[in-house]
C-alpha cells in the first residue's frame, strides 16, 4: 500500500509535468528577417575598410619577419591549447639559456593564433600563451622583470590552407626587446 501511494503520487507529479510543458517555439516570419544576401559566410579577403588602405604583410615561411626574428625556436602549441607540451619544454631551456648569456637584454614572448575563432578570442588565446611560457620561465629560474608579454591573436596569421599551415601560427616567438634610442 504504501508502494503504491509513492508510485500513485510519482505518477500524479509526472502528468503534471507533461500537462504543463514548454509551450510551442515561435515561428519567425521571414518577411521580419534582416536580409543576408544570397550565403551567411563571409570572405575574410574580401573585407576592406576603406580608411586602411596599407597592404597586409604575409608571413613568410614559418618564421616571423627578419626584423623581428624569434632568437630561439619558437614553441607551438595544439588547437585551443595554451599550456607549454612536454615536447616544446626544451625550446624554453634555449630560452634560458639566451637569457643567462644576454644579462643586459630583456625579452618579448609573442602569442600567435591560427585565424579560426573571433579576433577577441583568440587576442585572449595568444595573451594566455604567451603567460604560460613566461611563467614556465619563471618557475625555471628566469627574471620576471627581463620578460614581458603580447599577444597578436591572430593577426599575422595566414587564412585558408590546412592543419599544417595553421600548426605553424598556433606559438609564442621570443623576441629580444630593443631599448629605444
Amino acid at each position: 500500500m504504501k508502494n503504491f501511494a509513492k508510485l500513485l503520487g510519482l505518477s500524479l507529479a509526472l502528468s503534471a509535468l507533461v500537462l504543463s510543458g514548454c509551450k510551442k517555439k515561435p515561428v519567425r516570419n521571414e518577411g521580419t528577417l534582416p536580409s543576408t544576401g544570397p550565403s551567411n559566410t563571409i570572405d575574410p579577403n574580401a573585407v576592406a575598410f576603406a580608411a586602411d588602405q596599407t597592404p597586409i604583410p604575409q608571413r613568410t615561411e614559418g618564421t616571423p619577419d627578419s626584423e623581428n626574428k624569434s632568437v630561439v625556436d619558437s614553441v607551438y602549441f595544439g588547437l585551443d591549447r595554451a599550456a607549454v607540451a612536454p615536447a616544446e619544454r626544451p625550446k624554453l631551456d634555449a630560452a634560458i639559456k639566451w637569457l643567462k648569456d644576454n644579462p643586459e637584454k630583456n625579452m618579448v614572448l609573442i602569442g600567435h593564433c591560427d585565424w579560426r575563432g573571433t579576433a577577441e578570442y583568440n587576442l585572449g588565446l595568444g595573451d594566455r600563451r604567451a603567460n604560460s611560457v613566461k611563467r614556465f620561465l619563471e618557475s625555471m629560474g628566469a627574471d620576471a622583470k627581463r620578460l614581458e608579454t603580447l599577444s597578436k591573436g591572430s593577426t599575422d596569421a595566414k587564412q585558408g590552407g590546412g592543419e599544417g599551415e595553421w600548426g605553424k601560427d598556433r606559438r609564442v616567438d621570443f623576441i629580444e626587446l630593443r631599448k629605444q634610442q
